[in-house]
C-alpha cells in the first residue's frame, strides 16, 4: 500500500482542489436549500465555475493515466482558468457588497416602473449588495473568492509538480 508521501503530489494537489470545490458547492447549495439563504444573481454566476470546473476535474481524474501529457496540461489549464474566473467573480461580488463599486443593475438597481398586475407574479429578488451572512467579517462571496484562489494555487502547483516529475 502506497503511503501519502509516495503518492504523486500532482494528483494530491488536484484531488485537494476537487474536494475543496465539491465541499464549497455543496455548502452553497446547503445554505440555500437547508439554511434558507436566497442567492442573488452574482451568487448564481459564481456557482458556474463549480458547475463547469468540477466535472472537468473529475474527467481529468478518471482519465489520469490515459491522457497524453499535452492534453492533461491543456485540461488542467482550462480548469485553472475556470476557477480563476470564479476567483474574479467572488472578489467582484465581495466588492459590490462592500460598495467598492456598483453591481449589475439587475440586482442592485432601483428598477423601473411597475404595474399592480405585476405584483401578483413577483418573486423575491435578493440584492447583490446585500450580505445575508458573514463569518469573521467575511461574506460568503469573500469566502468563495478565497476558496477559488486556493483552488487555482493547488491546480497550478499540480502542473508544476507534474512538470518536475516528468523532467
Amino acid at each position: 500500500m502506497a503511503t501519502l508521501a509516495s503518492r504523486p503530489l500532482d494528483k494530491l494537489a488536484t484531488g485537494a482542489a476537487f474536494f475543496l470545490g465539491f465541499a464549497t458547492i455543496l455548502g452553497a447549495l446547503g445554505s440555500q436549500y437547508i439554511g434558507g439563504l436566497q442567492p442573488c444573481e452574482l451568487c448564481l454566476e459564481q456557482r458556474l465555475a463549480y458547475y463547469w470546473g468540477l466535472p472537468l476535474l473529475a474527467l481529468i481524474f478518471i482519465l489520469w493515466n490515459r491522457l497524453p501529457l499535452p492534453v492533461w496540461y491543456t485540461a488542467m489549464a482550462i480548469a485553472t482558468a475556470i476557477f480563476a474566473w470564479g476567483t474574479y467573480m467572488g472578489a467582484y461580488h465581495a466588492g459590490v457588497e462592500w460598495r467598492f463599486w456598483p453591481g449589475p443593475t439587475a440586482c442592485t438597481g432601483v428598477g423601473g416602473p411597475m404595474s399592480f398586475d405585476q405584483l401578483n407574479n413577483m418573486t423575491p429578488v435578493i440584492g447583490c449588495d446585500v450580505v445575508q451572512f458573514r463569518f469573521l467579517g467575511i461574506s460568503l462571496a469573500g469566502y468563495n473568492a478565497l476558496i477559488s484562489l486556493a483552488m487555482v494555487v493547488l491546480l497550478i502547483a499540480a502542473m508544476v509538480f507534474q512538470a518536475r516529475r516528468k523532467a
